[in-house]
């Protein structure tokens, strides 16, 4: 029951914070083990996908003002694993956001995106 509560607590948490977009919910979620690293920061993102036989890509991006970085997924459709894990390494110090996409043949179905902060060696 706790773990069913702080789900339910967390998913209205993100969509209140403007995390999920459109029916993200239903489609996409990013997960991370906090949000603040420090450079040269390794992030391991975890993406929930849910299996529908349209999904073809999952693009996974990390866009900061003087950086970006991102990373495609292939999805067979409903046969496909639940969770993606993508990891980047070596940010440098800034402010990005993190944006999960899944996308089909011809539009995106589903979008998730989550602030990331890296902060320079000694800064809080």
């Amino acid at each position: 029951m706790k773990r069913i509560c702080a789900w339910m607590f967390l998913t209205a948490a993100l969509v209140s914070a403007g995390a999920m977009r459109g029916d993200a919910t239903d489609v996409v979620e990013i997960r991370l083990q906090g949000r603040y690293y420090v450079e040269p920061a390794t992030v391991q993102i975890i993406v929930a996908v849910e299996p529908d036989a349209s999904n073809r890509t999952l693009r996974i991006e990390a866009d900061s003002d003087t950086m970006f970085r991102a990373s495609d997924v292939t999805l067979q459709g409903a046969d496909e694993k639940r969770l993606h894990s993508v990891q980047f390494k070596n940010l440098p110090a800034g402010n990005y956001m993190l944006r999960a996409e899944v996308l089909s043949a011809d539009t995106v179905r589903g979008m998730a995106e989550q602030p990331l902060v890296v902060t320079g060696s000694g800064q809080r």
